[in-house]
């Protein structure tokens, strides 16, 4: 039987409720790989054509935010984290090269965060990451991908504060 949008969005509220921190948000992640593995799931709330940004689901008690992102070509972004927030990335269709950071200073209203490159993996459909609050990361997209993610809260109400990426010799002084 096909998940739903509510029943997963009951599930991620149950989880996040009765599991705080992060050992919530890894029973999210599982979730995440559940409904990815699902293709009528898949298929009726991240079809092709999703735009960039289309939230699905807010959660009213907890802030948790299901999205569905679509990007036609390639799009990448800069070394970031989610701010006070966690998220969870899962790849729907196509391919996301995700790039860890590892933090070397962390921003200030007026200086960019400064990252150093650890490592890049491929994400491929049905894949899904957990980054908690504070974690790293970049993706890279080279052709049209779909993904479903988590937003701890809402991100487009939160005020982020950028970082850059610092060579590796220069990390190190």
């Amino acid at each position: 039987m096909a998940i739903t949008l509510e029943q997963f969005a009951a599930d991620c509220h149950d989880a996040v409720k009765n599991n705080p921190g992060t050992p919530g948000r890894e029973k999210v992640l599982a979730l995440v790989k559940q409904v990815l593995a699902d293709s009528d799931f898949v298929t009726r709330h991240i079809p092709d054509g999703t735009p960039e940004r289309h939230v699905l689901y807010e959660d009213a008690e907890l802030g948790f935010t299901i999205l569905a992102h679509g990007y036609t070509g390639p799009k990448g972004s800069n070394p970031h984290d989610h701010g006070p927030s966690w998220a969870i990335y899962g790849q729907a269709a196509g391919e996301t090269i995700m790039t860890a950071w590892d933090l070397v200073a962390r921003p200030t209203e007026s200086t960019p965060g400064k990252a150093k490159f650890n490592h890049n993996y491929v994400m491929k459909p049905g894949d899904a990451y957990l980054y908690d609050v504070g974690v790293l990361h970049s993706p890279e997209r080279k052709a049209a991908t779909r993904l479903l993610r988590i937003e701890g809260v809402n991100m487009s109400k939160i005020k982020r504060l950028p970082y850059e990426a610092v060579p590796v010799s220069q990390a190190a002084e």
